[in-house]
């Protein structure tokens, strides 16, 4: 049997929690392996519970969603943090993101949406709500775009392309759906670009294209 993602969940609210747990421990492949009220109790359960999958509330008391997460993403082998705010335009979560974090999701999404989401991050094949994802940085970006890396012009033709769809969100299924490759096959171009460009996992990619001018229409 396949292990289960292991999640923890950090908000202040515990009515929010306890939904979110049931909903994540009604999955076979999914379950909750700690929870936390606040940023600084959360970091500490993270570290001792060692998740896949962290859900962290921005805005919580004692030390926020934004510190927590940088002080997570500083450990060695990290998890993936996964936002959670109530604005769909939230600076504080694009801090996040360009800090590391693997995506946003609203407070009030779906449970199919945020489940899915966690799936999503832990298999790393695709951006969490790539449109406002997109939205987000599209409305926070700088006026001026940063000069493109030397590290860029080392990607190939193809791997240019491939970092194209990337960059407006497509999944590896739509890539390769789109570009007549199989999935593996993206998913090694996927990863190699990464590698070239430093970044850590697919939604810095997006942010990566944002901050150069390379994020298309």
């Amino acid at each position: 049997m396949t292990e289960k993602i292991r999640v923890v969940l950090v908000d202040d609210q515990a009515l929010f929690r306890a939904g979110v747990r049931m909903l994540v421990d009604s999955q076979p492949d999914l379950v909750v392996v700690g929870e936390a009220s606040d940023g600084r109790e959360g970091v500490d359960v993270v570290r001792a519970a060692r998740p896949d999958v962290v859900l962290m509330d921005i805005r919580m008391p004692v030390l926020d969603g934004l510190a927590a997460t940088a002080e997570l993403l500083a450990d060695p082998s990290p998890p993936r943090v996964v936002m959670l705010t109530t604005f769909d335009l939230d600076e504080a979560a694009a801090r996040a993101i360009r800090q590391g974090a693997s995506g946003f999701l609203l407070k009030d999404a779906d449970p199919e949406l945020l489940l899915a989401a966690i799936r999503t991050v832990h298999a790393g094949s695709a951006v969490i709500a790539a449109s406002a994802t997109r939205a987000l940085f599209a409305h926070f970006a700088d006026d001026a775009a940063q000069p493109v890396p030397a590290a860029y012009g080392e990607l190939t033709d193809r791997e240019r392309e491939i970092f194209a769809l990337a960059a407006r969100g497509l999944s590896n299924a739509e890539i390769a759906g789109r570009e007549y490759l199989s999935e593996a096959t993206v998913k090694t171009h996927i990863s190699r670009i990464l590698t070239k460009l430093a970044l850590r996992d697919r939604v810095q990619l997006v942010v990566f294209a944002f901050e150069h001018g390379l994020a298309g229409s």
